[in-house]
């Protein structure tokens, strides 16, 4: 995340209200596989960049539907509920979701789109980490659209031309099995204790994985860095590993259930997702965000700007942006950045805000100079640091 988009009244208050609410608290090009690209009244969908543009939201759906089909890439069904989100939208438009490589990486979804093409297996749509929508969009790859709801995201929360927005996020947090663990920890510097040798993994590889990359920002900061200075969090992964508590094992549902990753940082609501999940197999995993290095990260939307079905990249814009989407991922634990604005308007889900892992205090956030400073640093260095 970007301090100067983040700094805003409307999500500083979104913040703070989950401090008391919740215990506390990133013009297309003709292709041939876009032949068959949806169209209204003449519009061509690859260069809509609103709904209005179709003729209305009708439109788009026509147009969407024509296309018949969506396909994403990196869409975990247990990650920020997009199991349910993606069987909600193939039940209100009837349009075929064609899910490709769900535990891909956001370095991965931008690959596809560079080496895709043209190919009708290019993605759609990316679903991806801060730092990744704002070196996409250097790069030329998304196509500018907003949303109905784009008036009600906050300024510092999308790029003004619609390339990009944030739409759901969380804090860096510690998930633990607590039937394996005697004493689970709470802190980075829990995580050096010999009794959690071999025991502490990550959802993936920082340099890749926007949540790892968020996990050493994190452990940076629980160990005198700053967001000017990631290495510290470097620093602290090498001793982890030099100390024998790293599990190079990335995190997922099979390896939590096998016992493989006991210990696992991740985003608090994927942690928190696991929670009901797990119960159910007889693992107590439970999640914490960490006192000494609290980290928060929205994730961003951006559509291909050479999608094969760029009406229906639309349609699954609007949809997620929509009270309806919004309140799908706070189903699943996430903290959606249209927050505010529903609490507003009383279109939020109270029920599910109530269950958002609890966070003290307000966080804080790096600017895009910093975050790319950091990757600069995590690209040299996190190999040397846990390798071997």
């Amino acid at each position: 995340m970007i301090a100067s988009r983040i700094r805003s009244a409307g999500l500083a208050a979104f913040l703070l209200a989950g401090v008391a609410a919740c215990g506390a608290a990133p013009t297309a090009t003709s292709s041939p596989a876009a032949s068959g690209s949806g169209s209204a009244a003449g519009v061509d969908a690859r260069t809509a960049t609103s709904a209005a543009d179709f003729g209305g939201m009708e439109q788009l759906v026509a147009a969407a539907k024509k296309e018949g089909k969506l396909h994403v890439i990196a869409l975990p069904h247990d990650w920020a509920n997009y199991g349910k989100i993606i069987e909600a939208f193939k039940t209100k438009y009837g349009i075929e979701i064609e899910e490709e490589t769900p535990d891909a990486s956001s370095a991965d979804e931008i690959n596809a789109v560079k080496t895709r093409k043209g190919q009708d297996r290019a993605p759609d749509v990316l679903d991806i980490g801060q730092s990744f929508a704002i070196s996409g969009a250097a790069e030329g790859l998304f196509a500018p659209y907003k949303v109905q709801t784009w008036d009600k995201i906050p300024d510092n929360q999308k790029e003004p031309s619609g390339l990009w927005a944030n739409d759901y996020g969380g804090y860096v947090s510690i998930g633990c099995d607590a039937k394996k663990i005697d004493n689970c920890p709470e802190t980075f510097s829990d995580l050096l204790k010999p009794e959690y040798k071999g025991k502490v993994a990550m959802n993936g590889n920082p340099t890749q994985s926007g949540s790892a990359f968020g996990g050493v920002y994190a452990a940076a900061l629980a160990n005198g860095g700053s967001f000017d200075d990631i290495q510290p969090g470097l620093d602290f992964f090498k001793k982890l590993k030099d100390t024998g508590n790293f599990n190079p094992v990335e995190t997922t549902p099979a390896t939590i259930e096998k016992g493989e990753t006991q210990i696992s940082i991740d985003w608090d609501y994927n942690n928190a997702a696991y929670g009901p999940v797990m119960a159910g197999k007889g693992i107590d995993w439970k999640t914490v965000v960490p006192s000494d290095g609290k980290y928060f990260q929205l994730y961003a939307q951006a559509i291909n700007k050479d999608a094969p079905h760029p009406a229906a990249a639309r349609l699954w814009q609007e949809f997620l942006y929509s009270p309806e989407g919004q309140n799908l991922y706070l189903g699943g634990f996430a903290r959606p950045v249209l927050l505010p604005a529903m609490q507003a308007d009383g279109s939020v889900d109270k029920s599910a805000a109530a269950n958002l892992p609890a966070v003290q205090g307000e966080p804080s956030f790096p600017t895009e100079e910093q975050i790319n400073k950091a990757k600069e640093v995590l690209a040299t260095g996190w190999g040397a640091a846990v390798g071997g």
